[in-house]
């Protein structure tokens, strides 16, 4: 987010974490054929030396680390379904709940926010008045959401005791663990970001309300409706398992795909040609705007890639093709030097060209093959390791799916 997020996300997801302090490493073994137990085995034993955040200020569970890390270990849990990795981002889920504004002791919790309430929510900052909350706040929900489908989904783990044992009280089982999750993540969403912070009353389309401090009565930009949208996918997808509430579930459902039809038919994108003739994308931070930044535009593509993953949605492999070619295209500078701007030109700050891809970018090699290894060694290399997470788990995605064959 511009503004909302400031400098830290900017490291954050710069190709891949400043990290340090772990000893272990994830290893690529290959860039071709299946996933390897090398790579599998290298990723959860270099999450299991992680800890997570202890609050989201600067965005901690957001863009930081323990945000990233989470979507990493959810993404490869995917892959593979190894219990250990499914442990650590219970781990970390645990405590990101636990960090909830309203569940939260002082310092960390317990601060009344713009809305004039201990909303169940996760300020950035504590420290300015008023504390404000904007599009950041989809993402610890997405987490709680994503850890509980896939909970919900590895039905022979429903009645175990979840591995790491049960601190918070918030369900020794797995399934318990699950619904804490899912209850809880609707709880953010019916009591902060759908009752305050979001104004959905123009189709759906997601507006910040008018009394917001942050952005009020604008347009959600995209990089932020991918957050929500995170959130929105994945509660639907667990309460589907559940079977709980078709009425939320259609809710839920209704507002991602009307930021997405938004984006593609409602004036968010336009479809040019790039110098090689083929279709590609050009698109701003917010509607009608274009010429979006690197960086937000990483943020941007890795929604779209979610919601193409899941399939119900209606995103097609040629409109992800088409923001492939965007990046190869256009975006692509040579002489490992890319675009700071989806329209091949460059700025400064979020929009100045850099030296690696920013990791939400990698998502697309699936959809050119041709430059598949040439955008994952920009930042990997076969037989050397990586404590980047997000870079990692978004390669192994890649590769598997070329694996697969989709």
């Amino acid at each position: 987010m511009r503004g909302f997020l400031g400098t830290f996300a900017l490291g954050a997801i710069f190709g891949g974490l400043f990290f340090s302090g772990a000893q272990a490493q994830m290893k690529v073994s290959s860039f071709d054929g299946k996933v390897t137990d090398e790579e599998l085995k290298s990723f959860n034993d270099f999450v299991a030396t992680l800890k997570p955040g202890t609050s989201n200020k600067g965005n901690e569970w957001v863009q930081g680390h323990s945000g990233e890390q989470t979507k990493a270990m959810g993404l490869v849990y995917q892959i593979a379904e190894q219990k250990d990795t499914l442990d650590n981002m219970i781990r970390f889920c645990d405590a990101v709940l636990s960090e909830r504004n309203d569940l939260a002791k002082a310092p960390v919790g317990q601060h009344k926010i713009w809305t004039g309430g201990i909303d169940p929510c996760w300020p950035n900052d504590v420290t300015k008045t008023p504390i404000i909350t904007g599009g950041g706040e989809g993402d610890p929900v997405g987490h709680l959401a994503s850890c509980s489908y896939l909970i919900l989904k590895t039905k022979n783990l429903y009645s175990q005791n979840v591995a790491g044992g049960d601190p918070h009280k918030y369900g020794a089982t797995y399934l318990d663990r699950a619904k804490t999750y899912l209850k809880q993540a609707d709880t953010s969403m019916s009591k902060h970001i759908l009752k305050r912070l979001l104004d959905l009353s123009n189709g759906n389309k997601m507006y910040f309300a008018k009394d917001s401090p942050y952005m009020g009565g604008k347009p959600v930009p995209w990089n932020q409706q991918m957050m929500f949208n995170y959130a929105f996918l994945n509660l639907v997808n667990a309460h589907k398992i559940l079977n709980d509430d078709a009425t939320l579930v259609a809710k839920y459902k209704s507002i991602l795909t009307a930021s997405l039809d938004w984006f593609f038919h409602g004036g968010g994108v336009q479809t040019k040609k790039s110098k090689k003739g083929n279709p590609i994308y050009d698109w701003g931070y917010t509607i009608t705007k274009t010429g979006e930044d690197n960086n937000h535009g990483a943020l941007d593509v890795a929604g779209f890639a979610r919601t193409y993953a899941d399939g119900n949605y209606g995103i097609t492999a040629d409109q992800m093709k088409t923001f492939a070619n965007t990046f190869v295209d256009v975006m692509t500078l040579g002489s490992g030097k890319y675009a700071g701007k989806v329209d091949g030109t460059s700025g400064s700050g979020h929009a100045a060209s850099t030296d690696n891809i920013r990791s939400g970018w990698l998502f697309l090699a699936e959809f050119r093959p041709d430059a598949y290894k040439s955008m994952m060694s920009a930042d990997l290399v076969v037989g050397k390791t990586t404590q980047s997470a997000d870079t990692f788990s978004r390669f192994l995605w890649v590769k598997n799916q070329r694996a697969k064959g989709k």
